[in-house]
């Protein structure tokens, strides 16, 4: 298996599992993650996942291009990406995460990176260009002219640079990079999975909008939420100064 998928609670976890190529990004893999993350979307007992990359040597260094070279890269059959799912991701990077690595951790919502981490779209370099989303995402979660130095220049940032630009939420050593993930994870599993994915929703959906249809579309989620089990589970376990025990309905 290209990726390993499993199930730790409310938590999903997406192992990109080749190593030995530094988890370089291939046909298969795209495919397994992507069968990976419709079984995620469709499971109701799962509420988060966590993305990251087997061994210690790289999140993903990218697309194989051993693999690739003979044409454009091939394609699941029914493509989804993170933020096409309204439960929320994590990305937990380390060592090298660079082109599409980088862009799958771009299509996420929250990003953990251990010190030892290298973060680049070195796509211009060998004469191509990033194809993977990061010429869209990018400047939506940094400052233009830091997203167009990492495009059109192709070098690379460590972790604490990332950290300081915003591309990253946390750093944190390698050894602590899965534990922070998942406790980051428990956390948003401790809110109302139903209010959770709205809002992500609404984050994503109303980012380029106007702010009058984003405003709406805020509205609209939030009267589908106070119609909820959830929400009345909620708002009873607040009164009652309780734990709310959330069932996703």
């Amino acid at each position: 298996m290209a990726v390993d998928y499993a199930k730790e609670g409310r938590i999903a976890i997406f192992t990109i599992n080749r190593p030995e190529a530094m988890n370089a990004l291939n046909a298969q893999v795209y495919q397994e993650l992507n069968d990976a993350m419709i079984e995620f979307r469709d499971d109701p007992e799962l509420w988060v996942g966590i993305i990251t990359g087997a061994g210690d040597k790289a999140f993903s260094a990218g697309l194989d291009i051993k693999g690739f070279n003979s044409g454009p890269v091939g394609r699941a059959t029914e493509p989804v990406s993170a933020d096409q799912i309204w439960k929320p991701f994590i990305a937990a990077i380390h060592g090298y995460c660079l082109g599409g690595g980088l862009e799958l951790a771009l299509t996420c919502d929250l990003r953990i990176a251990a010190e030892d981490s290298q973060l680049g779209l070195p796509e211009v370099t060998i004469g191509s260009m990033p194809g993977g989303g990061s010429t869209q995402r990018l400047p939506r979660f940094i400052p233009r002219a830091k997203a167009a130095e990492l495009l059109l220049t192709g070098q690379r940032i460590d972790a604490q640079e990332a950290y300081r630009i915003g591309l990253v939420n946390k750093v944190v050593p390698l050894d602590h990079l899965m534990p922070a993930a998942k406790d980051l994870a428990e956390i948003i599993c401790q809110a109302g999975p139903l209010g959770v994915r709205a809002t992500k929703e609404a984050l994503i959906k109303g980012y380029n909008v106007p702010l009058e249809e984003g405003l709406a579309l805020e509205r609209e989620l939030s009267r589908l939420i106070r119609s909820s089990e959830d929400y009345i589970e909620g708002t009873n376990a607040f009164r009652e100064k309780r734990q709310p025990t959330f069932r996703a309905k």
